[in-house]
């Protein structure tokens, strides 16, 4: 029968060549045997059991076809009465508790910080100081701004607000004179800058419009600088409208046809003009009272003014009252020679808010981009070089980043005394405070002074 035939053993893989050539005898004794290859020659190791090739069984899953330690074999024999084969499958109840998950022993990944090898190659950072600058500030919604207000601001505040009525009625009682028309253009660049100065006045309630931080690092100042730069363009293009205005009067008495009808009436004789005088009063009340345009006349200094009074000094301040002036003064004269002055002195505001307007461009303009644009700086930097222990000034920045701060940083070569150099530093930090700030008691801008020094050889 089938069952009864001898299981073939399967041949046996050819071994490769080896690297050392085999001697001469071993190849002789492989050509003599014919029957090293046969299918039928048991050609394995003894160590791996005998099988017979009549058993029928040699194979069988039940029997162990290969030699067993003897604690082996005794345990695979008590297994053999209790089990009928070599599967012995047990009925298993699983616990109706959550399984609990356990990490011990695992490791995911690999910690370089903790690695042997890596102390040696990725060292810790020195521990650093923490910053003396916070890294922001809160910002102050509306709601915390408008309860931040003292009395005095809600004053000041309201004031603002009819400052800017003001410029409204003399701007629609003006039908009637052009230089009426320019004033009330002047008298709303005035009422807007009250209004900053009121809006500032309250964002300093708060620590971040002075405080440095990393996120601002000169506080918020700059945004007055920003609004004051947006007022002084708004008032080149009213002074440009006027400009406008005026030629396009001069055309129509020249004989062409006017686009509109302007009729310039005139107050009557021995009348006080009520506009013009409520102009000097607004004018008057916003610069002693609420300093109008302070900060931007300190930044802005015209020469044949600056000795004037206060209030005259600031070229805004003096455009307004001396316009408001030779209003109040124009009912005196004759109906003829109102009619050029009027027109007169329409166009030299005009001229006047655009000189104006470009000199505060210009000056808040590089304010804006770091710089400094007052005078006295190459005075300076010629009284430091004239120092005997300076050598010479390799480098010298003046800028400023506000209304109220300026910075200079000077690198210079010297050469003396460490008492000598620490004198000197006090010198040229007095020295640009006193030419570039005004001056102690002064009210100019803060100036801050840093000096590099390299040591030449004598």
């Amino acid at each position: 029968m089938a069952s009864n035939l001898p299981i073939p053993i399967p041949p046996r893989t050819p071994t490769p060549p080896l690297d050392d050539p085999p001697s001469i005898s071993d190849q002789s004794s492989h050509l003599h045997d014919k029957d090293s290859l046969s299918p039928l020659r048991d050609t394995f190791p003894s160590s791996r059991g005998t099988l017979a090739p009549g058993d029928a069984n040699r194979l069988s899953p039940t029997r162990a076809g290969f030699s067993l330690s003897p604690a082996d074999a005794l345990q695979q024999g008590d297994q053999s009465d209790n089990a009928g084969g070599p599967f012995n499958f047990k009925t298993m109840t699983m616990a109706k508790g959550p399984v609990v998950k356990s990490n011990i022993g695992q490791r995911r990944g690999h910690k370089y910080k903790h690695s042997s090898i890596s102390h040696q190659i990725f060292l810790e950072p020195p521990p650093r100081a923490p910053l003396a600058l916070p890294n922001s500030l809160p910002i102050p919604t509306f709601k915390e701004y408008r309860s931040s207000m003292s009395r005095d601001q809600t004053t000041r505040f309201w004031w603002s607000l009819c400052h800017m009525c003001i410029a409204g009625y003399t701007l629609w009682s003006a039908h009637g004179s052009l230089a009426m028309t320019a004033l009330s253009h002047l008298i709303l660049f005035d009422s807007l800058g009250a209004m900053l100065c009121v809006a500032v006045d309250i964002l300093g309630n708060f620590e971040v419009w002075k405080r440095s931080s990393v996120r601002h690092p000169f506080g918020l100042e700059r945004a007055e600088v920003l609004a004051g730069f947006a007022m002084c363009v708004l008032l080149l293009f009213m002074g440009m409208d006027l400009i406008s205005h005026n030629l396009q009067h001069f055309l129509e008495s020249s004989g062409h046809e006017p686009h509109h009808t302007h009729v310039h009436e005139r107050v009557s004789l021995g009348r006080v003009d009520f506009t013009a005088l409520l102009a000097i009063s607004s004018t008057l009340i916003s610069a002693i009272g609420l300093k109008n345009h302070g900060r931007i006349g300190k930044a802005m200094r015209f020469g044949y003014i600056e000795s004037l009074p206060s209030v005259l000094s600031n070229p805004s301040h003096f455009l307004t009252l001396s316009c408001s002036t030779l209003l109040l003064l124009l009912p005196l004269v004759s109906i003829k020679l109102y009619n050029w002055l009027d027109v007169l002195l329409s166009s030299t505001i005009s001229i006047s808010m655009c000189v104006i307007g470009v000199r505060l461009v210009k000056t808040l303009g590089s304010m804006l981009l770091m710089s400094y644009s007052g005078p006295g700086v190459s005075e300076v930097i010629r009284d430091i070089e004239a120092d005997p222990c300076v050598y010479g000034v390799d480098d010298a920045r003046f800028w400023q980043v506000h209304y109220g701060l300026c910075m200079a940083n000077l690198k210079l070569r010297v050469s003396g005394t460490e008492e000598n150099l620490v004198r000197l530093r006090e010198r040229i930090a007095s020295l640009i405070k006193n030419r570039l700030g005004g001056g102690y008691g002064s009210g100019g801008q803060k100036w801050e002074v840093s000096l590099q020094f390299t040591a030449e050889k004598a």
